[in-house]
């Protein structure tokens, strides 16, 4: 499956993404915030997640932006069975960090969820990663006044985190042209 937005091209990871993806995801930065990947993150774990397979009813993209000489590859979004539902997850690469990314990949994943009969989303972020509520709030998304304590292999331990969820049906969460 793909999806082209305004800027990006969001796509499956096959296996010569490997090295690519090894290149900005390992960045504690960026692993700190993320509930599954380990630190230190080696190739082999690059290698593993390309080869991981693909639930066509909870698609997982690398985020790529076209350039003159290919592609750049800014991160990876995607939707999976989650403990409250289906669940949005996203990381960006550090040099992508504030350009809206984030934002525009996830209205594409969010339409993509609506055409696959998903009817709510939940998301989540680390109470440090303030940085990413922004990006969910933009996206329609509301706090639900919860702060669970979410397991972070990057950082090998619990922290707290809040909790957000989304009804794909909601008049806030339709207008997805803007970034």
């Amino acid at each position: 499956m793909f999806h082209v937005t305004n800027r990006l091209l969001l796509r499956p990871a096959w296996p010569e993404d490997a090295e690519a993806l090894f290149g900005v995801i390992a960045d504690q930065g960026v692993v700190r915030n993320l509930a599954s990947a380990p630190w230190p993150y080696l190739p082999e774990h690059a290698r593993s997640f390309v080869q991981r397979d693909h639930d066509p009813r909870h698609p997982v993209f690398l985020i790529t932006r076209p350039t003159a000489a290919g592609s750049d590859l800014i991160g990876c979004i995607g939707i999976d069975p989650g403990v409250d539902g289906t669940e949005l997850g996203y990381w960006i690469a550090r040099p992508f960090w504030g350009q809206g990314y984030a934002t525009e990949a996830a209205r594409g994943v969010m339409e993509i969820a609506r055409l696959l009969g998903h009817n709510s989303l939940s998301a989540g972020h680390f109470t440090d990663n303030p940085a990413s509520g922004r990006v969910l709030r933009k996206l329609g998304f509301r706090p639900t006044g919860k702060v669970a304590l979410r397991h972070s292999c990057g950082r090998g331990e619990e922290a707290q985190c809040m909790l957000y969820r989304i009804d794909l049906g909601d008049e806030i969460a339709a207008p997805l042209q803007a970034a």
